[in-house]
């Protein structure tokens, strides 16, 4: 499946709620966010009829969000049903860690392929005080368990101005010793207006090479993400930054989403897209709800435009706890 300019769309983002068991300072208010109702999340059954679609379509990699996607109940089950469906070739989660080490058996008799983990410090008073809750030493074990069943594994960490710049290069020093990518990434300000926060790419490098010494760049793609990794000497695993902010990959983009409630969004920043859920539940064919995502797909927008201060129609306002990143 292809968009107007040509990209091939591959990779469909399912975001399986929009609750979450932390209440981190980028990704929603202190106070959290009204619930959506559970009638109108959209169902397991609806998830899987909707993949089965969009696999016909060439889409071959599902990744599942949220929210937090694990404190969905029987979330194996989904990606055990998921990773049955023909052309569907892989099957990750992108996860707080938290709870994991209760589910990281179920997880991997289910097939899941991958696992991205959210840590933005090793500080455990910081940690508190980015996601207003505890569970520190939960995430730690998570990392660690993911790595050693197997399982490629990643760190995602967003690097913030005033919050956790000046402990980057601790973080990436999780893969000295560990087989896993620990990927930087550029703060994006979606439904917001502070651009400040972002570290740039190169003052990220800047920080890790000030410890580290040389990063060599490395031609292997840890996945289907934009990230370009690194290794310094001496590491086992590697290091990814991913700068959507100052080195704009959109000529590239490979994604698009699938919100909790059943939008499909075509780019993170704007709110173009069309609701399949209502499609579904008033009774529309397979066949009508493929040719209307095509049709949406090649009204995917040519790229975002995150540096410009300019106001603009159609930009997304949501937090991203309701986007699913």
């Amino acid at each position: 499946m292809q968009d107007s300019y040509g990209r091939d769309i591959n990779y469909l983002r399912i975001s399986i709620t929009d609750r979450c068991n932390l209440r981190c300072v980028y990704c929603m208010p202190e106070e959290g966010v009204a619930p959506i109702s559970h009638t109108e999340i959209l169902s397991y059954e609806e998830i899987l009829r909707l993949v089965g679609i969009f696999s016909t379509l060439g889409i071959k990699h599902i990744r599942l969000t949220g929210g937090e996607p694990l404190v969905r109940k029987g979330v194996e089950n989904l990606i055990s049903d998921i990773k049955k469906i023909p052309g569907i070739e892989t099957v990750s989660i992108t996860t707080n860690g938290i709870l994991i080490p209760e589910k990281i058996e179920a997880l991997l008799a289910a097939g899941l392929d991958a696992v991205n983990i959210s840590l933005d410090t090793l500080n455990p008073k910081r940690f508190e005080n980015i996601t207003r809750r505890e569970g520190f030493e939960k995430v730690i074990e998570a990392i660690k368990l993911c790595e050693g069943s197997g399982i490629k594994t990643k760190v995602n960490c967003v690097a913030m101005k005033g919050v956790n710049e000046d402990e980057l290069a601790s973080i990436a020093g999780l893969a000295e010793d560990l087989n896993i990518a620990v990927r930087f990434i550029e703060y994006m300000p979606v439904g917001k207006n502070d651009f400040e926060k972002c570290v740039r790419k190169e003052d990220i490098l800047k920080s890790l090479t000030s410890v580290y010494g040389p990063l060599y760049k490395l031609d292997k793609n840890f996945g289907n993400g934009p990230a370009d990794y690194y290794k310094p000497e001496g590491f086992v695993g590697a290091i990814g930054i991913i700068s959507a902010m100052t080195c704009n990959f959109c000529e590239n983009c490979n994604r698009i989403r699938l919100t909790a409630e059943g939008f499909l969004k075509l780019c993170l920043q704007y709110d173009k897209g069309i609701t399949l859920r209502d499609m579904m539940r008033d009774g529309a064919t397979d066949e009508e709800l493929a040719q209307e995502i095509e049709k949406a797909v090649k009204d995917k927008p040519k790229q975002h435009i995150f540096n410009d201060y300019q106001e603009h129609e159609g930009i997304e306002e949501k937090n991203m706890s309701r986007i699913g990143g």
